[in-house]
């Protein structure tokens, strides 16, 4: 009787273990389980985001492409990527800081669109100079480098539009001298590619977060406008 009882407790006792161990693999597969789907809920959340903007930056490249449809189809200026191009011979001479009448012409055609298009979205104007590779000349002692010449045409074109009837509040300059050209300086005709001025349309600083603030990777010189007539100068 007591070896009947004594098999009885071995027994119960192997069966509490082997359920013990079920239950604690069923845990540990139940948990793996919730692991699994949480990351699917993850991704599939990143996705819609990931969706979501770009739609977005779609609806903005289209609402940009319709406010500036006329100089767009004149050919007078180029849409990228949400920057809008300018030719520097357009704007200027070579090696001048001082805008040609058909580029005050062009600025004008561009404010009324443009200061519609960003009082619409609460966006700002960052307006970008650049130069080609070539130094500036040794018998054009007004400008120190290509980084003061590309400063003093992006506050040129900030001044006009301003002068134009743009808020100086929807603006702010930026020089890149030579530096992120669109083609590789080896000819002319590349090199007046990459003499431009640039006008790309960006979040206000109270609405971006920190991945959505302009930060040029060059040497990148800020200004706000002066008055025309004040001289304004960038280190290089």
């Amino acid at each position: 009787m007591l070896e009947h009882d004594a098999d009885v407790e071995t027994s119960s006792a192997a069966w509490i273990s082997f359920a013990d161990l079920m239950t604690g693999l069923l845990g540990a597969f139940v948990l793996l389980l919730v692991g699994v789907m949480a990351a699917q809920l993850d991704m599939a959340s990143q996705l819609e985001v990931e969706v979501q903007k770009r739609q977005i930056e779609e609806q903005k490249r289209l609402s940009l492409e319709n406010a500036l449809a006329i100089p767009l189809a004149s050919g007078r200026i180029t849409l990228n990527n949400g920057r809008i191009g300018i030719s520097g011979k357009l704007l200027f001479k070579l090696n001048s800081d001082q805008l040609e009448p058909e580029g005050r012409q062009l600025l004008k055609s561009l404010v009324l669109p443009l200061r519609s298009y960003l009082q619409t979205r609460d966006e700002m104007l960052m307006v970008s100079g650049f130069t080609d590779d070539r130094a500036v000349t040794s018998r054009n002692r007004e400008f120190a480098d290509n980084w003061e010449l590309s400063a003093q045409r992006a506050l040129t074109v900030t001044r006009t539009l301003i002068e134009e009837g743009m808020p100086a509040s929807l603006l702010f300059a930026a020089a890149f001298g030579q530096e992120q050209a669109l083609v590789p300086n080896t000819s002319e005709q590349a090199r007046a590619q990459n003499r431009r001025v640039e006008m790309a349309p960006v979040p206000k600083a109270s609405n971006a977060g920190p991945s959505t603030q302009p930060t040029p990777s060059a040497q990148a010189a800020t200004a706000a406008p002066q008055a025309p007539g004040t001289a304004s100068r960038t280190a290089p």
